[in-house]
């Protein structure tokens, strides 16, 4: 019996730690300092945003324009521009917020906003015009700007579409900032020197759209993995030069 009380006791002990770094790691708050290729973080206290996945689904901007079809109520049917706030203003409903949402959670929101006058509404949804995908890439590169992300692309290959590396470059520091949500972007260190010494190219990052990859001429010791977007304007000053 003594035996089954410890083991019962152990197991409780077991669920409660857990819960208790669940419920840490909820928490908001804290910084992240920069990922490596290898994949290593030093974390601090507090959860932040990860790098999404490739081949996510397509994220509303500002300036995107959405055709609404209502099958049964045809007077609703409009179309509504994603604002610089990133609201929409509905015809016989509340404005509602959709900047950074997927088609399939916009229309949920509208099944929401127009269930308050509509009576299980059926609504249609098609994207008009959207923001193309696009990347950037600054510092030691031949011809820095911003180009089209047509396909997957790499970090390597983003560095051979912007001219290749210049002498002078780091590219055991290449530095890749992706926008993460409530207005942070995440910085992913990149050792390019070593996987092309190496010939191997297994661990070259993926680009995503909006993604600024910057090539520096000196070496950073100290980067955040994660750092406000205002903060974006010394990094990307080398693109407008």
């Amino acid at each position: 019996m003594k035996k089954l009380l410890v083991l019962i006791a152990v197991s409780l002990l077991g669920v409660g730690a857990v819960e208790a770094q669940t419920s840490a790691a909820s928490d908001g708050g804290g910084s992240v300092h920069e990922t490596s290729d290898t994949g290593d973080t030093n974390s601090g206290a507090g959860h932040v945003p990860m790098l999404q996945h490739r081949n996510q689904r397509y994220q509303l901007h500002s300036a995107d324009v959405l055709q609404l079809t209502f099958p049964y109520t045809p007077e609703f049917n409009q179309n509504v521009t994603v604002q610089p706030d990133g609201y929409i203003s509905l015809r016989g409903a509340e404005d509602i917020h959709v900047q950074g949402q997927t088609l399939p959670e916009v229309s949920r929101s509208l099944g929401i906003a127009y269930s308050r006058v509509l009576h299980d509404p059926v609504i249609n949804i098609e994207l008009k015009d959207f923001e193309k995908p696009y990347f950037i890439v600054g510092g030691e590169v031949g011809h820095p700007g911003k180009f089209d992300l047509r396909d997957e692309t790499t970090v390597a290959q983003a560095v051979a579409i912007a001219g290749g590396l210049k002498d002078s470059a780091k590219h055991s520091q290449v530095l890749l900032f992706h926008r993460v949500p409530k207005g942070w972007m995440q910085v992913k260190r990149v050792n390019l020197k070593k996987m092309l010494k190496d010939a191997n190219l297994e661990e070259d990052a993926y680009l995503q759209a909006g993604d600024f990859l910057y090539i520096p001429k000196n070496t950073f010791s100290k980067i955040q993995r994660f750092i406000p977007s205002s903060s974006m304007g010394m990094y990307a000053s080398p693109v407008l030069h």
